[in-house]
């Protein structure tokens, strides 16, 4: 039974921070790897079988191409949701500075268990972290920024809401590259 408190999906945690990966902990994609990547973004309910078939390999050949890019976590089996669909119309990306003394991970994690919250970001700049949160209104917008701004070692926020997005987060395109880049090295 799902308890009506969502657990955190995510722990934050230097190891799974992708900017900290060595060469050796990267995947290096090949032609096969790119075909079935895009495949998959072209026909994402396409199946084992059929991705095998529609790129003229084994079956077995796709399913372990699958498990080594999932366990790579270069391709993620989630979901993907579009929370505008389900009444948080309302974008965000907001950037918080924070105590000298607090900085990162706790913030973080603290700023993890507003739900509207979908993303936190550590960078470089003014601001310490970013964050994209979503809303049923600007209203409700505004009691999630003071719902952050009630975090103990958040000093300031300044929020720009999204009006339009004109492209969405697209990792196949460098993926591709990062593959012909590959078969190009001798």
């Amino acid at each position: 039974m799902l308890s009506n408190r969502p657990k955190l999906l995510y722990k934050l945690s230097w190891k799974d921070d992708v900017m900290r990966r060595t060469a050796e902990e990267m995947l290096h994609p090949d032609a096969l790897d790119a075909r079935l990547v895009q495949l998959l973004g072209e026909h994402p309910r396409i199946g084992v079988l059929g991705a095998a078939r529609m790129l003229g390999v084994a079956r077995a050949t796709v399913q372990s191409r699958l498990d080594r890019l999932v366990e790579a976590g270069v391709l993620s089996l989630a979901p993907r949701l579009d929370p505008a669909r389900f009444g948080f119309p309302v974008s965000a990306l907001v950037s918080l500075e924070l105590q000298q003394s607090h900085l990162g991970t706790p913030a973080a994690e603290a700023i993890q268990e507003i739900p509207e919250v979908i993303e936190i970001h550590s960078v470089s700049g003014q601001a310490d972290l970013l964050v994209r949160v979503v809303a049923r209104s600007n209203e409700d917008l505004q009691r999630v920024l003071h719902q952050l701004l009630g975090v103990e070692q958040v000093l300031r926020t300044s929020s720009s809401i999204l009006l339009k997005t004109f492209l969405r987060e697209r990792p196949e395109a460098i993926f591709a590259a990062a593959a012909a880049d590959a078969t190009d090295v001798p």
